[in-house]
């Protein structure tokens, strides 16, 4: 973190953030905790935390200005998944914008904070690593148990069902599947993304 973030962040001001599932659960928990860390401002949606459509915290993320610091009552207020939270609070270091998480005492604006999050990125890493390496490997398991004459389908079963488990892992990409599985990004696409059923 740059020495002009640190400098950035505590002059501006402190925004809160607060989610509820559904209309019949009541946010005024998180506002007290917000209003308490000192927000002068909260934006509440009321969303599943696997919603990509959250249009209080667009807003939010647009107010927010070099200096400020988004808080949230708990850190799965924010995030929808560990990548996806750790995706969010780096935007927002790049833009000289602070995050702390009033439950778990999480500050990225002090070296304690920053060193928390860089942990959780190793730990998200780690977890994408497996998934692929566990995904490969029951792939060939697979591959070699089913090989017989004449010239081998390039989309098996098997195959298929690794393509999937892979795509579902948080930042994942196409090309990188069609890199593990050995297949190019057309077959991906003609095999697996396009008999994706819809929403």
């Amino acid at each position: 973190m740059s020495e002009g973030f640190r400098t950035l962040v505590g002059m501006g001001h402190a925004l809160g953030y607060a989610r509820v599932s559904t209309t019949a659960q009541d946010p005024s928990l998180q506002h007290d905790a917000l209003t308490g860390a000192g927000c002068a401002k909260v934006w509440t949606d009321v969303a599943s935390g696997a919603k990509d459509d959250r249009p209080e915290l667009a807003k939010l993320l647009e107010r927010l200005l070099p200096g400020d610091t988004l808080v949230v009552w708990r850190l799965d207020r924010l995030g929808r998944s560990l990548p996806h939270l750790l995706a969010t609070i780096t935007e927002l270091e790049g833009r000289g914008v602070g995050f702390r998480s009033v439950t778990e005492a999480i500050d990225t604006t002090t070296p304690g904070g920053r060193l928390i999050f860089s942990i959780f990125g190793a730990l998200a890493a780690f977890e994408r690593d497996l998934v692929r390496d566990r995904t490969i490997a029951g792939l060939e398991a697979a591959r070699a148990r089913g090989r017989v004459g004449g010239r081998p389908t390039v989309m098996t079963p098997a195959r298929i069902t690794a393509a999937r488990s892979l795509l579902a892992v948080p930042g994942a990409t196409v090309t990188s599947v069609a890199k593990d599985l050995g297949v190019s990004r057309a077959t991906l696409y003609r095999n697996v993304l396009s008999r994706r059923e819809g929403p």
